[in-house]
């Protein structure tokens, strides 16, 4: 969410003509996150959050789109998307797809307690509960077709210890078969800052925009490598334990999830690493950047190939 495409308030203000949110008041640039260009915005009628779209295009972006309205719909704490005068959620806005939603309550929780952790489980479990219902699709553009296509990128940049780390990674999760699985609509993103905490309790999930079809085992696997990893890149295995039977009370994890729990850490560790490999080697230039730590998401892949922590269920 930094800055890569400037938006002055003069244009803020053309842009408003679009919508019935009353006059600007405050434009500020968001430079958290890595994807997309993010202001908080407030009108005479509330504070919003205006998203102008660097890689998603205007055929891409419904997905994500209605996927908030109808998870919002459904009680999720999720931004709701506004409509404009003309009934839609796009436009372009210089040059780029744009929206407008909801700001919501609360804020990242950098260190987590088991009581956070829990919060976050069962809200996992009812934010995928609630998909069940959702029609659109979308295929996950960051699974193990780019896995391929970006390590054979990477590779020749790397260090020889990294590099051998990624090819033999990308060799086991090869032989790993994750279709079985139960699937449906996911977040994909759920690390710490794409949780709003307002007290103890979740005021908001942000940060929609690599949801996709996935096996739903995937998304707490993400979530965990994130919310009960220590810095130096363990596993904290009570906080683990806390997330994940939260998350089981409300969608039970089945047998064959709990199979394949161990590779799929491992699948979700190496996704982060080679997305902040990326971030790393192909930096997308803004005014504002914030870019995470490629060593951590390696240091958690290296730690889950010689670590096997089952569901504790």
């Amino acid at each position: 969410m930094s800055v890569f495409t400037p938006v002055t308030e003069n244009q803020a203000r053309t842009w408003l003509k679009n919508y019935t949110l009353g006059q600007l008041v405050k434009l500020e640039g968001i430079a958290a996150g890595i994807e997309n260009t993010n202001f908080f915005l407030t009108t005479t009628h509330g504070e919003y959050v205006l998203t102008l779209f660097e890689k998603l295009t205007m055929d891409e972006l419904p997905f994500y789109i209605d996927l908030m309205a109808h998870l919002s719909h459904r009680g999720i704490p999720c931004p709701l998307p506004i409509e404009k005068t003309d009934g839609e959620y796009l436009g372009l806005l210089n040059g780029k797809p744009a929206c407008i939603v909801t700001k919501l309550a609360g804020k990242p929780i950098h260190t987590p307690l088991s009581t956070h952790c829990a919060e976050v489980g069962r809200m996992l479990a009812e934010m995928h509960v609630a998909g069940n219902s959702y029609k659109g699709r979308m295929e996950n553009w960051r699974g193990p077709k780019w896995w391929n296509s970006f390590v054979h990128q990477v590779l020749p940049l790397l260090p020889k210890d990294e590099a051998d780390l990624a090819s033999n990674e990308l060799s086991f999760q090869a032989n790993q078969n994750y279709a079985s699985l139960p699937q449906g609509v996911i977040h994909g993103d759920l690390f710490r800052d794409n949780f709003l905490f307002t007290d103890d309790h979740i005021g908001g999930i942000i940060d929609f925009y690599f949801s996709c079809n996935e096996a739903l085992l995937f998304d707490l696997a993400i979530t965990v490598n994130d919310w009960c990893v220590r810095d130096d890149a363990t596993l904290d295995t009570t906080l683990a334990n806390d997330l994940i039977r939260a998350y089981h009370a409300t969608r039970a994890l089945t047998d064959i999830e709990q199979q394949a729990w161990p590779a799929i850490l491992r699948a979700a560790a190496f996704r982060t690493w080679l997305g902040r490999l990326g971030y790393t080697y192909f930096p997308q230039s803004g005014e504002m950047t914030h870019t995470k730590d490629h060593g951590h998401s390696q240091r958690l892949l290296e730690y889950h190939t010689t670590n096997t922590y089952q569901l504790p269920i």
